[in-house]
């Protein structure tokens, strides 16, 4: 049987016309004896009449007919009895009086519900090992098409400003100072590898050394790192690099990307350029360098309100260094004991040794510590705080960027428990965009007893700063920006080192890595840049957690077709699995199985 016509298509237009239907059986209804059939394909739904007394053949039919089979019918289009419309489908006013039935599949009962409702109430798990039924749910349907509109925005968007696509190698060489690597073993090689790419990084930058000037690509990268909802070890970013660019570029450039991604999926304009904001300055005012800017909460440090006080623990903190910053989540004071309890176990997994607050309830500061505190340091907290009636202030007294982390993670928390209670309104659609930049090109590794890149080694460091790569690359800022939406970091990207000596002083002088290493991991790319490297920089951008902001979901798998469990499992197809004797032969490898 040949479609004529999808089912959301049929209208009154259509009176009298014989239409052919193909699809699945969404439900069935018997009504004295006449069928009723909801038939659903990828567009819609269409109402099939059948009536089975008029045709011995079709009556043998639909004795085997189960919702979720696919079949095709052929019949009048024909006006619904007045009442029985429904205005909530396109084809609500018609429906298909069906000469013909074709059976196609026969399906057996699915293990769950496949409308929205009914489906979002049932174990994950459940439904990742029936994706396919899963991925008939409307909502499911309508992530794919989100993500497939997106990416040909952005597709369309590089073309227009004429950069290039082009496809880099999934099997790259190790580079074990980056994230864990998933490791394929060569079999014409014997105990060689090769690693799935964690990132394009190095490719694209050769591909500006090789004159492409404007490269994109929608990349498949892989890391074999712990999941969460905005995780994966098999995830997609689209990566982007460009010759004879500066930061300003490149922030005009993904502004227009995003302005007009928003614009074709959502039907939204969404105001630019981007508010930018220093690394230093979100931590202190967020605790984070990503901050979900919808709402107020902001830190405020109170080191020297302290520095002299009579509070012991808040005095030496400071006189060794660390920070007093406090948080008030204004209008949480009816915080329960449960949920106090998880506030203070969360500051304890940030490496706090409690937490110290202060609630304010019936005009009176109640809390251990106030009796420590003056009048005059009272005054101070009442002004730079805001303190109210119904207040709650929390403490962290740590070093600085400890101290930031754990009152930026109670942040987020006060500002859920405050949306719960209906005190605060956070909505999903309020798309807050932000620059984080300036971020440090060098952090501390107090375990290595050295320094490790904060972005990668190809960062360019910001040009007044590079002076302090000898003395104290701790002050060096490098150029190195993030783009935020809601507390998510969209991605990342920097302007590169493009000087094979000054790349080569990085990974020698500043990260230590031995010139053997250097030349054995790095040698092709120092290389090349001795042919005129021009000046580049570029961003990679996380395609899943944007099109699971705009679909609306907290996960990443939601709009992903087949992604993994956060054990790293396909239970659909029940992978990994074990291989057998004879490929580990092949490939001159042997695995031990811890007990």
């Amino acid at each position: 049987m040949h479609r004529t016509h999808h089912c959301a298509q049929l209208t009154t237009a259509d009176l009298g016309a014989t239409a052919s239907l193909l699809g699945w059986v969404d439900t069935i209804r018997d009504q004295g004896g006449i069928i009723f059939v909801d038939l659903r394909d990828r567009k819609g739904v269409t109402q099939i009449q059948l009536e089975p007394h008029d045709n011995a053949q079709l009556a043998e039919q639909l004795k085997h007919l189960k919702p979720e089979s696919v079949i095709g019918v052929t019949g009048k289009v024909v006006r619904r009895p007045a009442g029985t419309e429904n205005k909530s489908l396109p084809t609500g006013e018609v429906e298909v009086n069906a000469a013909s039935l074709e059976i196609h599949n026969i399906s057996d009962t699915p293990p769950f519900p496949l409308d929205d409702a009914g489906g979002d109430k049932v174990n994950e798990d459940l439904r990742l090992t029936f994706r396919y039924l899963d991925l008939r749910r409307p909502k499911m349907r309508k992530n794919l098409q989100v993500r497939h509109r997106a990416t040909k925005s952005i597709r369309d968007y590089f073309d227009s400003q004429e950069f290039i696509e082009v496809e880099t190698p999934a099997l790259f060489k190790s580079t074990p100072e980056g994230a864990r690597e998933y490791l394929v073993p060569s079999r014409i090689h014997p105990g060689q590898f090769y690693a799935l790419s964690q990132s394009p990084q190095q490719f694209k930058q050769i591909l500006m050394v090789a004159g492409v000037e404007r490269y994109f690509q929608v990349a498949r990268c892989f890391r074999d790192e712990d999941l969460r909802a905005d995780r994966q070890m098999e995830f997609t970013q689209i990566d982007v690099e460009a010759s004879f660019v500066t930061r300003e570029d490149i922030y005009a450039l993904f502004e227009g990307m995003l302005k007009k991604v928003w614009k074709d999926v959502l039907g939204i304009d969404i105001p630019t350029p981007f508010p930018r904001m220093a690394f230093v300055d979100a931590m202190n005012r967020y605790g984070v360098d990503k901050p979900d800017m919808r709402f107020g909460l902001e830190l405020v440090d109170l080191s020297e309100t302290f520095r002299n006080s009579a509070f012991k623990v808040f005095q030496q903190t400071v006189a060794g260094g660390g920070v007093i910053k406090a948080l008030n989540a204004k209008g949480l004071s009816d915080i329960t004991q449960g949920e106090l309890k998880n506030f203070e176990d969360i500051a304890k997994s940030l490496g706090a040794k409690g937490l110290a607050f202060i609630k304010v309830e019936g005009g009176e500061w109640k809390s251990p510590i106030v009796k420590f505190f003056t009048d005059a340091e009272k005054a101070e907290l009442t002004a730079k705080l805001n303190i109210g009636e119904g207040d709650i202030i929390f403490f962290a007294a740590a070093p600085w960027e400890k101290a930031c982390a754990i009152l930026g993670r109670l942040r987020l928390e006060s500002a859920a428990l405050l949306q719960k209670r209906g005190k605060l309104t956070i909505r999903a659609d309020d798309w807050k965009f932000l620059w984080v930049i300036d971020f440090p090109l060098m952090s501390y590794d107090e375990e290595r007893q050295g320094y490790a890149a904060t972005h990668h080694p190809f960062t360019a460091p910001v040009p007044e700063d590079a002076a302090f790569l000898d003395s104290d690359p701790k002050k060096v800022r490098g150029q190195h920006y993030d783009v935020v939406l809601n507390g998510m970091e969209l991605g990342g990207g920097s302007i590169r080192i493009h000087q094979p000596a000054l790349q080569k002083k990085v990974f020698e002088d500043v990260l230590k890595i031995p010139q053997d290493v250097v030349e054995s991991r790095f040698g092709y790319m120092l290389k090349a840049f001795t042919y005129g490297a021009p000046p580049h920089g570029g961003i990679a951008f996380g395609l899943d957690r944007m099109v699971a902001l705009l679909c609306g979901t907290t996960s990443i798998r939601d709009v992903i077709a087949f992604p993994k469990t956060q054990k790293g499992q396909c239970l659909m197809t029940q992978s990994p699995t074990a291989v057998t004797p004879k490929q580990l032969k092949e490939l001159h490898i042997a695995t031990v199985i811890p007990e």
